[in-house]
């Protein structure tokens, strides 16, 4: 019975995770200056500088925006994360017992 639900459960998260890897999220500072994109996976998968919006000469301005550029996206994607993790627990729970443990039915 257990390795029933395991099993479930372990299909449902590789589900998830492809899900995830196909949501494309993307962060930018400075009026577009630097743009960063990633997966729901936090897979970062492009980041584009834009020289004409930034003096290049200042490196380490350019690496503090480019980290705080990283850092957001990477948080976009553990929101978008965690919302499939809900959605997911949610259809796991039968309809009418969500309210059991303190979840919502969806």
């Amino acid at each position: 019975m257990f390795d029933k639900i395991f099993g479930k459960m372990q299909g449902q998260k590789e589900e998830m995770k492809a899900k995830l890897a196909l949501e494309v999220l993307e962060a930018e500072v400075e009026d577009g200056a630097i743009r960063v994109k990633a997966n729901a996976n936090r897979e970062v998968l492009d980041i584009t500088i834009d020289p004409s919006k930034l003096d290049m000469s200042q490196i380490e301005k350019l690496e503090d925006l480019l980290v705080i550029a990283v850092n957001q996206v990477l948080e976009l994607a553990a929101e978008c994360e965690a919302e499939e993790a809900q959605k997911m627990i949610n259809d796991m729970i039968p309809p009418g017992l969500g309210g059991l443990f303190g979840m919502k039915d969806a």
